[in-house]
């Protein structure tokens, strides 16, 4: 029984709830993308160097051609400023997200994850 404030997919609703689970060791990286979903970012254990770009940098962000268009060519930390000249200048915001700490991050929003410690982290995802 979940009380209905906790809820966010109702029974019998086409609302999508999904769950995951991130653990991994220091310097383990989820390369630049967006989720089609929105997404709370809890921190469970350690903690990870986080990067946001707005969807309307997606332009500056050098997607891949379909069926991977949700992900980026580019090396964040490293990129290469000749074949990703728009990148450089691309705006974002970066956070450390610390045990104990959430993150909303809304659909469509691209980011950059790089665990600076051994880290577990779950998300939760919903439409």
């Amino acid at each position: 029984l979940t009380p209905d404030y906790t809820a966010l997919a109702s029974e019998g609703s086409e609302d999508i709830l999904i769950r995951n689970a991130w653990f991994g060791p220091p310097g383990t990286v989820s390369p630049l993308h967006y989720d089609q979903y929105s997404n709370v970012l809890v921190q469970v254990v350690g903690s990870k160097y986080i990067r946001l770009y707005s969807p309307e940098q997606t332009p500056n962000l050098y997607p891949h051609d379909e069926p991977n268009s949700n992900s980026s060519r580019v090396a964040v930390e490293e990129p290469d400023p000749v074949a990703f000249s728009s990148f450089i200048g691309a705006p974002y915001t970066e956070c450390i997200l610390s045990a104990g700490q959430c993150l909303f991050i809304p659909e469509g929003h691209w980011h950059y994850v790089r665990s600076i410690e051994t880290s577990l982290s779950v998300s939760f995802w919903w439409k």
